[in-house]
């Protein structure tokens, strides 16, 4: 079995190649958009999506096949070919410049493997198997969608504000550790999820974080939403 050191990276213009142009290579190449890195795709095709997106100039694409000495520069390589020998040759080539590689469905061409997430404005939980079952992991991500609602979003900004409130008051760390543990077993998620924003205030005033109501009389207008 092999291990995996779980890891968080920015990637925010940081020159990521992916190889491939495929609904694979969609998915994986929106991952990095999202997070703002600067894509580079080789691929002698693209899908209708990939290619609307292109001419918007949001990435650079290389309208070829792979070839050696295409991953100068990069600081990470996905590779979403079905070919084997284009894998074996991207993750050699990988492997020579020390660059982390990721041959989708080869883990044995991997130096990273990326996991199944889900993301709710600031929290982002990653799911992995190691490679054992890419399929539990979508269905464990399924599960925890369902219990991980899109109220998080609202609730990690308010837990953001009053983190930074915490800090600054005059009082010992072991008292800041005990308000900011206090606060996180609340029963604040729950009121926000079900749109109970008079508990939430309620609360809020209890622990002295009045000034962070406007917070929730705004996001009470779109409780619906949540």
């Amino acid at each position: 079995m092999t291990e995996y050191y779980p890891v968080f990276l920015k990637l925010k213009n940081k020159v990521c190649v992916v190889i491939g142009g495929g609904k694979v290579a969609e998915r994986k190449i929106l991952g990095l958009l999202a997070v703002g890195a600067k894509v580079k795709v080789i691929s002698p095709d693209l899908t209708p999506k990939l290619k609307s997106l292109y001419e918007k100039g949001t990435f650079i694409w290389e309208e070829r096949p792979y070839r050696r000495g295409d991953l100068t520069g990069a600081f990470l390589v996905i590779a979403a070919t079905n070919d084997p020998s284009v894998q074996e040759e991207i993750f050699k080539e990988a492997e020579e410049k020390n660059i982390p590689c990721n041959v989708v469905d080869r883990p044995e061409y991997c130096t990273f493997i990326v996991p199944s997430i889900i993301k709710r404005g600031d929290l982002v939980i990653a799911i992995s198997t190691s490679g054992a079952s890419p399929a539990l992991a979508r269905r464990l991500r399924e599960t925890l969608e369902e219990i991980f609602g899109e109220e998080y979003t609202l609730y990690l900004n308010l837990m953001r504000k009053i983190r930074e409130k915490i800090l600054k008051m005059d009082i010992s760390p072991e008292e800041k550790e005990e308000k900011l543990q206090k606060i996180a077993i609340s029963a604040l998620p729950i009121y926000l999820k079900y749109g109970d924003f008079d508990l939430v205030k309620s609360i809020l005033k209890k622990e002295g974080f009045s000034e962070i109501i406007p917070e929730i009389l705004s996001a009470d207008k779109v409780s619906k939403d949540i």
